[in-house]
């Protein structure tokens, strides 16, 4: 059974369906992470990223990990919003990546967003790890499908700065989406922080549904 305990994590594996969910969804607490488990071994995997968003996507990563020593970033190439038709295939990949890492916490998708290819990394993140701590992570976008999360890390306005900032400088494909803002980012940051009496006021959110304490 899964037991929550962020201090002493040796293992991390990130999944990420798109070049900049990781980013996103748990950015600020992936900084936090390294800083404080110092020898962590993180594995970084996005399933699509094709043309300028592969370049994108590595970039962020290697931002992001630059101070881990023992790291795996990994961009494979499935067809955006295909992946439910390609479900054995990422299957497969999953397999992939479980004989590579035996994690003590997983970073995922959360399990009720609408975009199909988050789910499907969801559902395939319990179907190969579900007797690993699995926190579920959230994406805003037009679907308005933000839930009520039942675990909260508290984040710097540093990290939030280092998050906010990376996402502007590695993602220029994305710079013309209506929600790909910083006061979008900043926003559910903040609005995580009140939910939870951040000490900095802010937070990154997520759902956690097996947990040992």
């Amino acid at each position: 059974m899964p037991t929550l305990q962020l201090r002493g994590i040796k293992k991390l594996l990130c999944l990420g369906a798109h070049s900049d969910d990781i980013e996103i969804g748990c950015g600020a607490t992936v900084l936090r992470l390294i800083r404080e488990n110092p020898g962590l071994e993180v594995h970084w995997c996005v399933f699509t990223a094709k043309g300028p968003r592969t370049r994108e996507a590595k970039n962020s990563a290697a931002e992001f990990l630059q101070p881990v020593r023992v790291k795996k970033i990994r961009v494979t190439q499935f067809r955006e919003s295909y992946f439910p038709a390609d479900w054995a295939a990422i299957k497969d990949a999953f397999e992939e990546i479980r004989r590579g890492i035996n994690p003590d916490l997983v970073f995922t998708h959360y399990r009720d967003d609408r975009h199909q290819d988050h789910r499907v990394i969801s559902d395939l993140t319990w179907n190969t790890f579900r007797n690993h701590l699995v926190l579920e992570y959230e994406i805003p976008k037009y679907d308005g499908d933000l839930g009520t999360p039942n675990v909260y890390l508290p984040a710097s306005r540093a990290d939030g700065e280092r998050k906010i900032g990376a996402l502007r400088r590695h993602f220029p494909s994305q710079a013309d989406k209506h929600w790909f803002t910083d006061d979008t980012f900043w926003a559910l940051l903040r609005l995580r922080g009140v939910e939870c009496a951040s000490p900095d006021g802010f937070a990154e959110a997520f759902y956690g549904r097996k947990i040992l304490l």
